[in-house]
């Protein structure tokens, strides 16, 4: 399994402000002026608009205090300020608006990025990750991830930056038309504010991250319940994958209840300290102008401050939940990229250059778990363009060979060389450069045939597509098709037959060109006619390479240079069909075992 630590430090919070600072980089790339750039010219904005919003009361200040009056000009300093009123309001739009347009570069480059990094990490994981894994969960990690963070940058930006900004500088004004007293209620009213919707918001986080739980795993049942879709259906397991899912989706449906009933609370609890404040900011302000303190139009410039201030204060629940929420979800996603790569290159490692392509197992010692070893010291030899197979009882560590030989996972101990080259030692990529494999199952892409047949090699072209599918016998098949290369297979190559994939995979291969090939039990779960014409075709495939067969049916194995023979492990017997069937080991007990299944089969179709 993989380790459930996000960060080095097992004691820090992945849901903290730690997630913030880690993703600070993202927001202001060093190699990447412009999008810097493009953050300065929206503060600037910010300032802009933020100054035009603090001038408006005023405006409507002066402009009903001049009602008040009498003269010859009134009408033309209110109509001033009124027009001027109207003019800052279009202005604070326009300056938002600009602080969007230039400032949204910035957030989609920075979602950008990091999406990009959290899918190469994925691929850089362990097969026993992925193994592991649940597709749909992950898949909703990245998803949840990658939406949180523009509207987290939108709010923390363009939100909170401004109202604290506003906080300071209406405290300003306030103290100098009002006194302490006003600003003093503003601040307490304010603390209380916050501290009311931080405590509500924390208990509402957790029924969120219970709900983000509950609607992974509903997700999780789902995609597991589709991709199994003819398991479902051989089993007639409808309904029981149905109570599944609707378990699941009841949870989360409870818990989402919870969570919009909490909301309520918090709304609630807003607002009984936002309209205080109002209430008792407007009584003060008409008992002084009952005393000849204030004028009328203080009244609506206090009141307008007060709705300006409360505007983005009434948003700051939502504003600390998304926030909050946003850190917890980009926290899955940092928890995913600091996964420990098990299998990773040595700084500095070369690449692998094959002259002669020959595989040594030297002395491998390697198991899944700890408790349990699947290897015992094996030790072989493939010499470079003989053509080697392994067989043996079911559990004896056939698969497991080959996928040490690429790498998925590195042995306990001993070595494995390729022309004489510890394949710990180079790099990954020119290793798997060098190797080909036709795997029992064939998973192909849901593209054309010609997309997974060029999936072998990047830049392959249509000449490379047409010779490697020539090679796999697969012309005949697509000279069929009304679309040819570019039919559809379907999800995971469902549209096509067994042994058509397996001649899809095998012209993958083709393209590929690899010096060794790995043939890993390639026809065991084809018939009989369709196993031997595969047979027919990776026999031409193999020729002239250095091939490694892991093989269950031993018929289809016979004609190998040599034959080894794994017990529990370990290497019980080797040497050529006949020299192994004159020894009368293991290898000749399975030959008769099979042989005799064989002739069962036959009699009773007879």
């Amino acid at each position: 399994m993989p380790p459930d630590t996000a960060t080095n430090d097992p004691a820090a919070r992945h849901d903290g402000w730690l997630t913030l600072q880690r993703f600070l980089p993202y927001l202001w790339p060093r190699d990447n002026p412009a999008l810097r750039v493009r953050i300065v010219v929206a503060v600037l904005f910010i300032l802009a608009s933020t100054a035009t919003q603090l001038s408006l009361p005023y405006l409507l200040k002066w402009a009903v205090d001049v009602m008040a009056l009498t003269g010859p000009k009134v009408l033309q300093f209110a109509m001033l300020y009124v027009l001027a009123f109207a003019a800052g309001r279009l202005a604070g739009v326009v300056f938002d608006n600009m602080r969007n347009i230039v400032f949204e570069r910035v957030g989609q480059d920075a979602t950008r990025a990091l999406a990009e990094n959290v899918f190469a990490q994925l691929h850089r994981l362990s097969l026993r990750f992925h193994l592991a894994r649940r597709t749909g969960e992950v898949t909703k990690v990245i998803e949840r991830g990658t939406k949180s963070i523009d509207t987290m940058l939108y709010f923390m930006l363009f939100n909170i930056a401004p109202t604290v900004l506003q906080l300071v500088v209406v405290a300003v004004i306030f103290q100098l038309n009002f006194g302490w007293g006003l600003v003093a209620a503003t601040a307490l009213a304010v603390v209380v504010y916050i501290w009311a919707t931080r405590t509500i918001t924390e208990w509402r986080t957790a029924l969120r991250e219970k709900m983000n739980r509950l609607d992974g795993q509903a997700l999780g049942r789902a995609v597991d319940s589709l991709l199994n879709y003819e398991t479902v259906k051989y089993f007639a397991a409808e309904e029981r994958e149905q109570a599944r899912y609707a378990q699941a989706t009841g949870a989360y449906a409870e818990a989402a209840i919870k969570s919009e009933n909490s909301l309520a609370l918090l709304n609630i609890a807003q607002a009984v300290v936002v309209n205080l404040l109002m209430a008792g900011a407007l009584g003060y302000t008409v008992w002084g102008w009952s005393k000849g303190q204030y004028t009328a139009g203080q009244l609506v410039f206090v009141q307008t401050y007060l709705t300006q201030l409360f505007r983005p204060l009434d948003m700051l629940g939502m504003v600390y939940r998304t926030i909050r929420q946003g850190l917890i979800d980009m926290a899955a996603m940092f928890k995913l990229i600091d996964t420990e790569v098990e299998v990773a290159d040595k700084p500095g490692a070369p690449a692998l250059i094959i002259k002669r392509p020959s595989l040594t197992f030297d002395n491998v010692v390697f198991g899944y778990e700890k408790d349990r070893t699947i290897l015992h010291g094996l030790s072989f030899e493939v010499p470079a363009g003989h053509q080697v197979a392994i067989v043996g009882p079911s559990g004896a560590g056939k698969s497991t060979v080959a996928r040490l030989v690429f790498r998925f996972y590195d042995p306990w101990s001993g070595r494995i060389l390729i022309d004489g080259q510890d394949i710990a030692e180079v790099t990954q990529t020119s290793l798997r450069a060098s190797l080909g494999i036709v795997p029992q199952d064939s998973v192909l892409f849901n593209e054309s045939i010609g997309y997974n047949i060029a999936y072998g090699r990047d830049g392959a072209g249509q000449a490379d597509i047409e010779a490697a599918a020539k090679g796999a016998a697969l012309m005949d098949l697509i000279g069929r098709l009304p679309k040819g290369f570019d039919t559809q297979v379907g999800e995971r190559g469902l549209k096509l037959s067994g042994g058509e994939k397996q001649r899809v995979a095998i012209a993958r291969t083709l393209v590929k060109n690899p010096p060794i090939l790995l043939l890993d039990e390639a026809t065991s779960a084809l018939d009989t006619r369709t196993e031997q014409d595969i047979l027919a075709t990776l026999h031409n495939v193999a020729s002239g390479r250095t091939s490694l067969s892991i093989a269950h049916r031993l018929s289809t194995i016979a004609d190998a240079d040599t034959i080894l023979v794994l017990d529990q492990g370990r290497l019980a017997e080797q040497g050529s069909h006949n020299d192994l069937l004159r020894r009368d080991g293991l290898y000749a007990e399975m030959w008769a075992r099979q042989a005799q299944e064989v002739e069962e089969v036959s009699e009773a179709a007879e």
